[in-house]
């Protein structure tokens, strides 16, 4: 069986596993079922295994790390989400941080494997100056804090969600308001009785809702900084290995590439939210808009410059369609 056989039905059957675990996330998220949740997590192994399969066939074959092209990026991306999948699960009771990585890594897959053209998907061979172990960590560093810091961006993005959406804490402190000036002004009677015990079962769902939600905003909160923090330490260590690849292969640490600037703009983006978090000690919507820019600023990174074919670093996709 040749490696091309090999690779298809790695890659199809990973893709046939991420999209089950991504239908059974409902599920498992709002009703915490075992069964579907073991299914979950045997499926999502399987497509681990699967994309490690792809991606060992590719070294075999190229001699090389699979970073070669768009289609081995973006497979490695789509790898490092099923990967942090079972580390986010230790910890996270509500399984809200694998709510956001099966759809992430499936969404990834399917991208690589049917939106590119087959031309893409094919191996190539890298130039010696690309086969620095230097460049081999820079890359490999980078993409898995891709799939890091989308994964923190996303959470972050779903806080801004609960905070804006349903019950906020100002129906239960206007509710509360209303309540007790009703009770001071309302004569003892029958009809009145009735309209304050209404009124209390109102108060109590809202409060009782409104403390769920409360929840649910603090472990979004804690999940998103720490998955940010991970992602922003694996960045740092992907823009120094790619700075010293870089001065061994063009005699300069940093050039203001294209790719390089958005590197920084993302930095700086994701550096003002932890400098919040870590300061500040905020809590809510200030941290998480940032956060959320950050996610439009990796894609962009990513996917923006090497697909416009500007600068060094590019596929250029777009430029030759």
């Amino acid at each position: 069986m040749t490696y091309t056989r090999v690779e298809y039905i790695s890659v199809h059957i990973s893709f046939l596993m991420l999209f089950l675990v991504t239908l059974l996330n409902p599920i498992n998220l709002f009703y915490k079922v075992d069964r579907p949740d073991h299914f979950s997590k045997t499926s999502m192994t399987i497509a681990s295994l699967r994309t490690t399969g792809f991606m060992i066939t590719r070294c075999l074959q190229t001699k090389h790390l699979p970073l070669g092209n768009l289609y081995e990026s973006l497979m490695f991306l789509s790898w490092g989400f099923s990967m942090l999948y079972p580390i986010s699960d230790v910890g996270d009771q509500n399984r809200l941080s694998r709510a956001v990585m099966a759809p992430s890594a499936t969404l990834t897959h399917a991208f690589a494997t049917s939106s590119l053209p087959q031309q893409m998907q094919h191996s190539t061979s890298v130039v010696p100056a690309s086969q620095s172990h230097w460049l081999m960590m820079h890359v490999s560093s980078t993409s898995i804090s891709y799939a890091t810091l989308l994964c923190g961006s996303l959470l972050a993005i779903g806080l801004l969600t609960l905070f804006y959406s349903g019950v906020g804490s100002f129906s239960v402190v206007n509710l509360e308001h209303n309540f007790q000036k009703q009770i001071s002004i309302s004569p003892p009677n029958p009809c009145n009785n009735i309209r304050i015990q209404a009124n209390v079962q109102s108060y109590s769902y809202l409060l009782l809702l409104n403390s769920r939600k409360c929840q649910l905003i603090n472990c979004l909160d804690k999940w998103a900084y720490q998955t940010i923090s991970l992602g922003f330490s694996l960045s740092t260590i992907g823009i120094l290995s790619g700075a010293v690849w870089a001065n061994e292969a063009r005699g300069s640490y940093w050039s203001w590439d294209p790719k390089e600037t958005w590197a920084l703009v993302t930095r700086l983006i994701y550096a003002t939210y932890l400098h919040a978090k870590i300061d500040e000690k905020q809590m809510g919507e200030g941290p998480a808009v940032a956060a959320s820019m950050g996610f439009f600023s990796v894609w962009i990174r990513f996917l923006g410059v090497n697909l416009l074919g500007v600068g060094l670093h590019n596929y250029g996709w777009l430029v030759r369609r």
